[in-house]
């Protein structure tokens, strides 16, 4: 932990282009490691400048939209579009990585039809994304992403907290009994092809966490499992005590830049590279975050707040500004 509370510069990436690097380095260091079960947060909504950006298609439904899925903005469509986007494109700079294992050894997964047909779109004749592309759930309108009657994102609702509750939803919607045989459609249960080596999961929510149990047991610690976008601290009801255990103790954060908890640390972020401590810091008016708190484990809420009651009173701006709509933002 950081031995006095004056603020000071922690090496934290500069812009995007650096934050994968840092990412790609700590996934390095972790295979080096032998870790075989990673977790991979960015910041909701990143921009990896992966895909080339055109205008909306007029019509088309769900699934059209997403194969678009360029447009940016503040409604409940372009939000999702957006993080759907921001999701695929950090898949697709995974799938790069690991092509030296052969792309029939590497598995990405998606959570429904919409979604892995739109990557199968952007990334067709692509070289470098050279993978099998599958759908948890091949039912339509199914998958983790469905909601509650009544219950949806509002349109007012702008920014980070807008499109973090669009990119998970509500995990107090899940159901385990009621849900546990959503996936898999006409073909019985989700599974991996025998063959896979790397298997990615692109933003699963909890239904699709208690499915990546089951492949995590069958494939054994041969397989390579990394979640991208996963945020399981966002993760209320995981179903089962032994699914929380699983991705709660045996998953390793290997890399995450995301938003620390806002009641307890306004204005801060949370920060870990493989095999680097967690770091806490705070984005001034002016200037790159500070670090504010750095240990090995990830901070608490308390932790939190604790770290960010002891600054000094002269290093909290008196105007400080509302929370940045999104964390990716403070790249700039």
């Amino acid at each position: 932990m950081v031995s006095d509370n004056k603020a000071i510069v922690v090496e934290l990436p500069r812009d995007v282009k650096e934050a994968v690097s840092k990412c790609r380095q700590a996934t390095q260091d972790a295979l080096a490691k032998r870790l075989s079960r990673m977790d991979i947060e960015f910041p909701v909504g990143t921009d990896f400048g992966v895909e080339k950006k055109s205008k909306p298609t007029k019509g088309g439904g769900r699934g059209k939209r997403r194969q678009d899925a360029d447009i940016d903005g503040d409604d409940e469509s372009n939000i999702q579009t957006t993080l759907d986007r921001s999701d695929r494109e950090l898949a697709r700079l995974f799938v790069e990585m690991f092509q030296p294992v052969g792309g029939d050894n590497i598995a990405v997964s998606f959570v429904d039809d919409s979604l892995a047909d739109a990557a199968k779109s952007k990334w067709k004749n692509d070289l470098g994304s050279t993978c099998r592309v599958l759908a948890m759930n091949r039912r339509p309108g199914g998958g983790a992403k469905k909601k509650k009657k009544g219950k949806k994102v509002l349109t007012s609702a702008r920014g980070f907290a807008a499109k973090l509750e669009a990119e998970i939803g509500s995990s107090d919607d899940y159901d385990n009994e009621n849900d546990k045989n959503d996936f898999g459609g006409k073909g019985g249960s989700f599974q991996l092809p025998s063959t896979t080596e790397v298997a990615l999961f692109v933003a699963p929510g909890p239904k699709e966490l208690i499915v990546i149990e089951k492949i995590c047991e069958t494939m054994g610690m041969g397989t390579l499992v990394i979640l991208l976008n996963a945020r399981l601290d966002k993760v209320t009801n995981y179903g089962t005590a032994g699914t929380e255990k699983l991705f709660t103790e045996d998953f390793d954060s290997v890399f995450s830049l995301a938003a620390a908890p806002q009641e307890e640390a306004p204005n801060c972020l949370l920060f870990r590279a493989y095999p680097g401590e967690w770091v806490l810091a705070r984005k001034p008016n002016v200037g790159r975050p500070k670090t504010i708190l750095s240990q090995t484990e990830k901070p608490t809420t308390v932790e939190c707040r604790q770290a960010f009651d002891e600054l000094e009173i002269t290093d909290l701006e008196k105007n400080v500004e509302g929370f940045v709509d999104n964390v990716a933002g403070w790249f700039r």
